[in-house]
């Protein structure tokens, strides 16, 4: 059991000779090098509290100079465009089998399938072409992620339902009972991030077809949860001869997480109430309410407040193991924070408000920094991880729009963000940064199967839309509407908002702005971000 007096001293010990014993005996990196400019600020000092968090000017300055530098190249296209490539090297060069680049030549085992090209890669890669067009309004970026949706509607979608895992030489893989509930998911984000832009109903229809799918197949009653996979295999047997296995015995938190993060949440309140003559959104609602539950009552643990990654089997539930972390733990806490204020469910917003808390207690380091996890030994892993530390910063952020002292922990984690997770020459996201001298470690590239530019953008669009807010400044977005909905039903990304304008621009001659035929696009103002 995490022993929370023994960890406060190790997190509290500034000694070199303890900094070197936790290295060497625990493989723990020592504290981070990043000098923190943060104060420690009074509660009563809201305003220099929010003064020094960055407006939406700073998250607009870092997509166009950090992330899309990155993710514009050509090279990310595809071939044709909309295919896009699962990996490649950190300046952006596709992958060469001859002559591998050093990151993806002798990668962290598991990341890297060469052969493989994935459907959650390219479904990610939607995502964040579809952010850059909500934030910029440039049509470049919807024709780019409109490519990729149709590519994955010709070419990722199973005959025989759901979606394929992944692709070697064109041919969707695996069989049906070899796909897993998460990748089912992370198929749909893409689809559902482009349909919050357009509302476009004949990919509606594939999303609803997916997300049935799902739920009709994953779900075991015996359990009470999404299973993870309908088969056991062996899914990959990695060069150094080791075996990646999927059981039917898995219980993972991800299989549920993920149908939330992935797209559920996003897209319930934009459904119409009844699609194709069926219930729809309530539907959705319900199914939100219930997976919130399932991740309440199976997976969290009081004792050491944290989800475990895994119920398996006991073993399994205990600190140190895959998705037992600071970042699937504060992802669920926000996501379930969000199913009850979206469904009047206020108990489950009172429980996340409850635990959310203590969790960036232990998180926070001493530098202004977030941490990683608790690892077994009851220690804090201080090395940065790109998603866990967007999670942490986008529900701090989240939680300063109710209370604005939440905020004091954004300066310097924005700050170590913007100076030390960007790869100022190719622009993109380092997935690892060593605390230790703040360096990149390239054994896990900045794009492969696990990591594309999802996270990040995310990140940035959070950033831009709270930074905006708490500053009580309007935020402005850009949808392509064919219909415009029910003003209700355009939101900021997962927040609630007041739409305080909506503007149809024009081109200099008064034709209206279509970023891809048939679709006009909006600027959308909103006030009152919540």
């Amino acid at each position: 059991m995490f022993d929370l007096t023994r960890h406060r001293l190790f997190k509290m010990a500034a000694s070199l000779l303890l900094s070197l014993a936790l290295l060497c005996v625990y493989g723990i990196t020592p504290a981070s090098a990043f000098v923190s400019e943060a104060r420690q600020y009074p509660v009563d000092n809201i305003d220099g509290i929010i003064s020094d968090v960055p407006t939406g000017g700073r998250w607009l300055q870092h997509l166009e100079e950090d992330l899309l530098p990155f993710w514009e190249m050509q090279t990310a296209w595809g071939s044709p465009v909309g295919n896009y490539p699962t990996y490649r090297c950190n300046d952006g060069s596709l992958y060469n089998m001859v002559e591998p680049c050093p990151e993806l030549e002798n990668p962290v085992p598991g990341i890297v399938k060469p052969e493989r090209e994935y459907v959650r890669a390219k479904s990610r890669q939607i995502f964040a072409y579809g952010v850059a067009y909500n934030l910029t309004g440039e049509s470049k970026y919807l024709k780019l992620a409109k490519a990729g949706v149709d590519y994955l509607r010709t070419h990722a979608l199973a005959p025989e339902g759901g979606a394929y895992t992944y692709f070697e030489d064109g041919v969707g893989l695996p069989s049906e009972a070899r796909r897993i509930s998460q990748d089912m998911a992370y198929a749909v984000a893409g689809l559902g991030f482009y349909y919050y832009l357009t509302r476009d109903t004949d990919v509606l229809a594939d999303i609803v077809a997916l997300k049935d799918y799902i739920f009709d197949t994953y779900y075991d009653e015996e359990w009470g949860l999404l299973a993870w996979a309908h088969e056991d295999y062996v899914d990959y047997v990695n060069p150094d001869g080791t075996e990646e296995k999927v059981s039917t015995e898995q219980r993972e938190l991800v299989a549920q997480l993920d149908q939330v993060y992935g797209y559920m949440l996003l897209l319930t309140p934009t459904l119409p109430e009844t699609f194709n003559g069926k219930p729809l959104r309530s539907k959705w609602e319900d199914d939100l309410v219930h997976l919130a539950t399932i991740m309440a009552e199976q997976f969290y643990t009081p004792d050491n407040n944290i989800f475990f990654g895994a119920i398996t089997d006991p073993i399994e539930q205990r600190l140190g193991t895959d998705h037992t972390d600071f970042g699937h733990s504060i992802k669920t806490l926000w996501l379930i924070y969000e199913i009850g204020k979206l469904t009047g469910h206020y108990e489950l917003t009172a429980f996340a408000q409850e635990k959310v808390p203590l969790i960036f207690e232990e998180a926070f380091l001493e530098d202004g920094t977030w941490g990683r996890r608790i690892n077994q030994y009851g220690q804090l892993e201080t090395d940065k991880e790109w998603w866990i530390l967007a999670e942490l910063d986008q529900t701090a952020a989240t939680f300063s729009l109710r209370d604005p002292s939440y905020a004091k922990y954004l300066p310097t984690t924005y700050a170590y963000w913007f100076e030390h997770m960007v790869d100022h020459e190719h622009g993109g996201i380092w997935h690892w940064v060593n605390a230790r001298d703040n360096l990149p470690d390239i054994r896990f590239p900045k794009q492969h199967s696990w990591k594309n530019a999802f996270h990040s953008f995310e990140h940035d669009l959070v950033g831009y839309i709270t930074g905006q807010a708490i500053h009580n400044l309007p935020t402005t977005l850009y949808f392509a509407f064919k219909e415009i909905p029910e003003k209700t039903q355009i939101r900021p990304y997962l927040f609630a908002a007041k739409v305080h304008s909506l503007i149809e621009p024009c081109y200099d001659n008064g034709r209206k702005v279509q970023p891809i035929p048939g679709f006009q696009q909006q600027k959308v103002m909103f006030t009152d971000v919540r």
